[in-house]
């Protein structure tokens, strides 16, 4: 019978990695929370309905991505493609609009998505979330870029550079879309079969072709912020002096669109690298016209989404620091008629809050030694017959090859004090 494997596009994080998940989510939690930010936690899947209005029919993610099932109930029902959408649910759901504003909450996990499968990106990946919701303030959208370039500043990342633009709001962008069609009309038939399909629809996201022919064809195209109402051309105008003054590295790009339909004024992503090298590891915005699409009243909303397998990665390139791997302090080594005993002085380190472990394969000293050697253990809790006789156990510290004998009862202060010292 030919074994199971993990279905294409998802993988395992295997210890060798997760260790590195966890400082990565460490800092985040950190940093949120120093930015006012409470984390919650959201369904994995919804009602499609909450994607398509919210995400918006025409975006790639709705017409080609999403992991969609029809329940037992006969309800259709969706794992989510990302977490905004749900974010902005509970906040109507749960009355948030009532209290404090901005509400300001995290989230991390797993999102789903149809995508091809490549280095970094999985069908299963996970998404560090930040929302601000409940205020229209261009300066909210600045503090979401700051909470962005601080958590990466704590990870080491290097070369921080904020890519933003504006892609306006219900009342201008309008006239940036006849602008830009007119522009397009006279190309279509020179733009890939993806962007042809866009023309009427979407025209915006040909801006984000990633084609070479259609890059290049876009270059002329007429900018955004050229079309922008005062309104956003304030919003605008405020965030690039408020990133200015906060002395962030900030570059304009009138490509930069986003995927997604809700999103309205500032768009943005931060990229962490050299020129030539540089990696995108976030992307966010504001969605003012969110809530309203998902049936709720006119809330105003921004903030990010970071895929924590890009960071991972981009760090690892980088030779980023991932703080130390978690290992065992002590290791009780027992004889094969001592493990009963030895398993509660396991106990007892471990109640004391001593990272502690000992074999279960019934290896040898020598070989027991060996393993808590490999495992980079600091205190070697020696118990065979001898010590149980004598009520003490020996214990040796493998940095400085020092050994001595202690009563048991002492056992956890001890190996503490080895620790501390």
């Amino acid at each position: 019978m030919e074994s199971i494997k993990a279905p294409r596009g998802v993988r395992d994080i295997l210890p060798e990695e997760s260790w590195k998940w966890a400082h990565v989510m460490g800092v985040a939690r950190k940093t949120a929370e120093d930015f006012g930010f409470e984390e919650i936690h959201l369904p994995l899947f919804e009602h499609t309905e909450l994607f398509c209005r919210g995400i918006g029919d025409t975006t790639d993610v709705v017409e080609k991505e999403m992991y969609t099932f029809t329940d037992r109930g006969d309800r259709s029902l969706t794992l989510r493609p990302e977490a905004t959408a749900s974010m902005v649910r509970a906040y109507l759901e749960h009355n948030f609009q009532h209290g404090p504003q901005p509400a300001k909450f995290w989230c991390a996990g797993p999102m789903f998505r149809y995508e091809r499968p490549q280095k970094g990106r999985y069908r299963q990946f996970w998404q560090l979330d930040i929302e601000a919701i409940g205020a229209a303030d261009a300066l909210v959208d600045v503090e979401t870029i700051a909470l962005s370039l601080e958590f990466y500043r704590r990870l080491g990342l290097s070369g921080l550079e904020v890519v933003v633009n504006s892609v306006g709001c219900p009342r201008c962008r309008p006239v940036y879309r006849q602008a830009l069609q007119a522009y397009l009309g006279e190309r279509l038939t020179q733009l890939c079969d993806t962007c042809q399909g866009r023309f009427g629809r979407n025209p915006l996201r040909i801006l984000d072709c990633k084609n070479s022919g259609c890059k290049a064809l876009t270059e002329g195209a007429p900018d955004i912020r050229d079309s922008l109402c005062p309104e956003c051309r304030d919003h605008f105008a405020l965030v690039l002096s408020a990133l200015e003054a906060q002395h962030a590295r900030v570059t304009l790009d009138k490509r930069l669109v986003r995927g997604l339909d809700y999103y309205t004024k500032t768009a943005y992503e931060v990229l962490s690298g050299d020129l030539g090298a540089q990696n995108a590891v976030c992307g966010g915005g504001r969605y003012d016209n969110l809530a309203e699409a998902i049936g709720g009243p006119a809330v105003p909303g921004v903030g990010f989404a970071a895929g924590l397998d890009r960071v991972v990665l981009t760090m690892e390139q980088q030779g980023c620091s991932f703080g130390k791997r978690a290992c065992p302090q002590a290791f009780v080594l027992c004889e094969a008629d001592t493990r009963a005993q030895g398993s509660a002085l396991l106990a007892a380190l471990r109640s004391a809050g001593v990272a502690a472990d000992m074999d279960y394969t019934g290896k040898g000293f020598k070989a027991q030694m060996k393993l808590a050697d490999t495992r980079g253990v600091r205190v070697a809790c020696i118990f065979g017959g001898n010590e149980a006789a004598r009520g003490v156990v020996a214990l040796k510290d493998l940095r400085t090859g020092t050994q001595e004998s202690v009563p048991q009862e002492e056992l956890a202060a001890r190996v503490g004090a080895i620790l501390k010292g």
